[in-house]
């Protein structure tokens, strides 16, 4: 990789980090390249990313960045995920952790707030961005669908009782 190509990589990280919610770190040793890809599509599945990064230049692209505190996590194979939605990337990153023990959490951020592994943990309990939006819309349309239920309730009353008197009127 010559200099040109180490400038244009730093810039790319550094706006991905301005762009993104949550940044985790990872080791990977022992991860095949297979699985690696795996990883990766998981990830942009749930809208974030995976990038295997050269440590030198990721610490030159968080300066300037609210992940600078990340600096120290970055010594040997590191990866970093990545997501607009910080909940996306945790969930991934917890759930093939659990099923493959050759990536390891090392820690993360969400904006300034710096993360543990077991903090990246809880944040992967959490729901993500799309489940509480659609949360929201059905507590806000709930009481819209019970306010026309009993608007309609005394129309269809009006109408059975109009229909019994219709009845018993053909009856006679």
């Amino acid at each position: 990789m010559d200099r040109a190509e180490k400038v244009d990589l730093v810039a790319s990280l550094h706006r991905t980090f301005s762009e993104t919610a949550v940044v985790l770190v990872t080791h990977y040793t022992g991860l095949t390249v297979a699985e690696i890809g795996d990883l990766r599509k998981r990830m942009r599945e749930a809208g974030a990313g995976l990038k295997v990064t050269k440590n030198r230049l990721t610490k030159r692209a968080l300066e300037g960045t609210q992940y600078a505190s990340l600096e120290g996590l970055f010594k040997g194979p590191t990866a970093i995920a990545y997501a607009p939605d910080p909940v996306a990337a945790a969930k991934v990153a917890v759930a093939y952790a659990k099923t493959n023990p050759k990536l390891v959490l090392l820690g993360g951020s969400v904006g300034a707030h710096a993360l543990d592994p077991d903090g990246i943990k809880a944040l992967a309990t959490l729901p993500s961005l799309d489940e509480l939006r659609g949360k929201l819309l059905g507590l806000l349309n709930a009481p819209a669908t019970k306010v026309a239920g009993v608007l309609q309730a005394p129309g269809g009353q009006l109408a059975r009782v109009f229909a019994a008197y219709g009845d018993t009127g053909e009856a006679a």
